[in-house]
């Protein structure tokens, strides 16, 4: 992966690890809830009013404009995930892209594929679906095993030599933990057996490096409102090439076609319903999309790639540095892993015995702290904004509440 691939705008110079000035409509004071939605940042935000107001002026005819941008952001997002942009597809969330994974594999009665119990949902539910709709099944194996790498290894190459397994399906980075799992080891223990590795990227795109060719993706789905610093309801697929001929498109729609639109712009006697689906990622893209989004995902994969995502990793580990010692000394239990390798954007942790976690996040955000409590874990997300200067406004509102 390589921030200098694209040509960024001269804007993004501007951009500073731990300011907030390109944030200028945030008023909460301590925002470290970027797991769960980013604040769009000012050239997010005016990316997408140009584009409605484009829309509003010109009606379709803008519309058709604002297509061009969509091959703009096919080319920093694969730039952003080591792919060719080719291999990119445009869908609302993390579910629709994963959902079109799950039920394109070539099923056959008995067929596996292999999850985590403790996955968010979104890479459990499409799965399971997509078995029963198949009379497959999905394994789960459990989370705690990843707690050692080499012992999850192990257990996911047992389950894999068992057979009969299309995929496995893995988040790059767990929700609530923040456990980042070892994407490279686990690809290489799928292509040992004959398996598609599929992941779910939503937390790891924009917050931790990662490179699908690298580390031996075959497929990966991701929504934009989170660490990417987009608006709900536009993300992407990367597909490699040979994975995506692989795939039976059975959540195809009209647009997923080759030259699907020719009927509307070049003339009579081209309405056809026989033209071949596209046998590569953007076969996803199966009808009206958020087009007045896209330029605003253009802008905020741009921020992060003139910020770098190996810087960001880095600052938000200095920002977690400097809180978790002061949680632990506060009777909180740390999910972080202690391997430095393993570690992401999130810092998770439990609270002392007794203290009610609802609770706590309800005052923590009184006190103007925003942060998340997933399956009851207290969860710190900072991401390229934050300042370790706000660690001493969580430590008071933590206390406030004892």
């Amino acid at each position: 992966m390589s921030d200098s691939a694209v040509a960024l705008p001269t804007w993004t110079a501007h951009a500073r690890l731990g300011e907030r000035t390109l944030l200028s409509g945030l008023t909460v004071p301590v925002y470290a809830n970027f797991a769960g939605m980013s604040p769009p940042c000012d050239p997010v935000r005016a990316a997408i009013v140009a584009a409605v107001d484009e829309l509003a002026s010109r009606g379709a005819a803008a519309g058709w404009g604002l297509l061009g941008a969509r091959e703009t952001l096919r080319a920093r997002l694969a730039t952003l995930v080591g792919v060719a942009a080719d291999e990119i597809g445009l869908v609302p969330n993390t579910t629709t892209g994963l959902r079109a994974i799950a039920f394109g594999l070539p099923w056959r009665a008995g067929d596996r594929v292999i999850g985590f119990d403790g996955e968010f949902p979104a890479n459990v539910t499409p799965w399971q679906q997509a078995a029963a709709a198949f009379d497959g099944t999905v394994t789960l194996l459990p989370l705690s095993t990843w707690s050692e790498p080499q012992a999850g290894l192990a257990e996911l190459d047992r389950s894999l030599a068992q057979g009969r397994v299309l995929a496995v399906a893995v988040s790059a980075v767990q929700f609530a933990s923040g456990l980042r799992m070892p994407l490279a080891e686990i690809g290489r223990c799928c292509r040992a057996h004959g398996a598609a590795f599929v992941v779910d990227g939503i937390q790891a795109c924009g917050a931790v490096p990662l490179d699908c060719e690298a580390l031996g993706i075959d497929a990966l789905a991701c929504g934009g409102h989170k660490w990417l610093g987009g608006a709900m309801g536009l993300g992407f697929v990367a597909m490699r090439h040979a994975f995506a001929r692989t795939l039976r498109p059975r959540v195809a729609g009209w647009t997923s076609h080759e030259d699907a639109a020719a009927f509307l712009l070049q003339g009579p006697g081209l309405l056809r319903y026989d033209r071949p689906v596209r046998a590569r990622a953007d076969f996803v893209e199966d009808g009206g999309s958020a087009l007045a989004l896209v330029p605003g995902l253009v802008a905020a994969v741009e921020l992060l790639l003139a910020l770098g995502v190996e810087r960001i990793a880095a600052h938000a580990q200095r920002w977690h540095d400097a809180l978790e010692p002061a949680l632990l000394e506060r009777g909180f239990r740390s999910r972080r892993a202690p391997q430095p390798e393993a570690r992401s954007g999130i810092l998770g942790v439990e609270p002392p015995p007794g203290v009610d976690v609802v609770a706590l996040h309800r005052a923590l955000e009184e006190h103007g702290v925003a942060c998340a409590i997933p399956d009851g874990v207290l969860r710190f997300a900072p991401h390229w904004s934050n300042h370790i200067d706000e660690i001493p406004r969580v430590l008071a509102a933590l206390d406030a509440h004892r």
